[in-house]
């Protein structure tokens, strides 16, 4: 109670007012700082499981290997055949191409397939003929995934006629020359032989293994796929229609032009080999080396034989060796040496003789 003028007046009590807070919407937190889901820790089963799947793809990764081979070969060029008898053609052909190399060659006959060889041949006989009939050939080249090349282009050939049974063999080539045509060829010239029908054919041989045939009218033939630096001796035989063979013509050595930058032969030259009953003996010109050459091997039809060594000094100039051998007449023997150079290894050998025991 108050007072007014001194009259006491009595006012309203006085009212609070309250002022509510406003209502504020609940904040969102932006979504970059908002709280990450907790994601589990792998179990054990499961690295295991991971770590069989990362060696399986890294093998299968490891096992892919080069692109398959789909590329087949060249055809073979070159090809030739040609009749030596009544009943065998004789098929030759230039060495084909391919990108992963050449496995293999077939040789097909009225276009049915009747050899199959190996790269390294390239040549062969189709035997088991009809005389005086016309057959035509083809080769194809293979590789090692199977692929086949184009046939070659097609060659006819037509056998000889039957003639009565001749047993009189042709007479042996005579005066044969070998000349080197660089590094990786030769030709071969001959005079020709005789027979009391005809020469059909004369064989080149070299190392006691046909390489080349040509027709009884050629006196020349080339050789190639030889190699660089390498000394080669070669012989040839004349052969007529009943297959009757002469014997041996004087062998023909010869020296391939070396590679560049290649070292110089250390084949012994001059190889000679004369049999005698019961024995052969050799003589030869061991390699200039700038040192005595004290011993040398010996091979016998492909084989080591055995070791020669002299002593004491080695004779000068050409060298001899006689040995034993108890083989019967008729036996054919093919000889080479090489030599045991001063720094210990073995040389080249020197070119391959052939003799027969009297």
């Amino acid at each position: 109670m108050s007072t007014d003028g001194g009259i006491p007046v009595q006012r309203p009590p006085a009212t609070a007012r309250f002022t509510p807070a406003p209502r504020t919407r609940a904040s969102r937190i932006p979504a970059p700082f908002a709280r990450a889901p907790r994601i589990p820790a792998p179990s054990a089963r499961g690295l295991r499981a991971a770590a069989v799947l990362a060696a399986a793809l890294t093998l299968a990764a490891c096992q892919a290997g080069p692109p398959a081979d789909t590329t087949g070969p060249t055809a073979p060029t070159g090809v030739t055949a040609a009749s030596g008898s009544a009943r065998t053609v004789h098929v030759m052909w230039s060495a084909a191409t391919d990108d992963r190399g050449v496995t293999g060659y077939e040789v097909y006959q009225q276009g049915r397939k009747v050899r199959d060889l190996p790269a390294t041949t390239l040549m062969t006989d189709v035997l088991g003929l009809t005389p005086a009939t016309v057959y035509t050939f083809t080769v194809r080249a293979r590789d090692a995934a199977g692929n086949r090349s184009p046939h070659s282009a097609v060659v006819p050939a037509t056998t000889l006629a039957a003639t009565a049974e001749d047993r009189t063999p042709p007479t042996t080539p005579r005066d044969l020359r070998a000349t080197p045509d660089g590094a990786r060829a030769a030709t071969l010239t001959w005079k020709p032989s005789r027979d009391d029908t005809r020469v059909t054919a004369y064989d080149v041989y070299q190392a006691d293994s046909r390489v080349h045939t040509v027709p009884g009218t050629a006196t020349t033939a080339r050789i190639t796929g030889l190699r660089p630096g390498t000394i080669y001796s070669f012989t040839v035989r004349a052969r007529d229609a009943a297959e009757n063979s002469s014997p041996d013509g004087a062998p023909a050595d010869l020296t391939t032009a070396p590679a560049a930058g290649a070292a110089a032969s250390t084949a012994p030259t001059g190889l000679r080999a004369t049999a005698a009953k019961g024995s052969i003996t050799l003589t030869w010109t061991p390699p200039a080396t700038g040192a005595p050459v004290t011993s040398h091997e010996l091979h016998l039809n492909g084989k080591f034989a055995t070791t020669i060594v002299w002593g004491a000094a080695p004779p000068p100039g050409r060298a001899t060796y006689t040995f034993t051998v108890p083989d019967p007449p008729g036996t054919r023997f093919s000889v080479k040496l090489r030599a045991k150079l001063p720094d210990g290894t073995w040389g080249d050998f020197s070119a391959q003789r052939t003799v027969v025991v009297p």
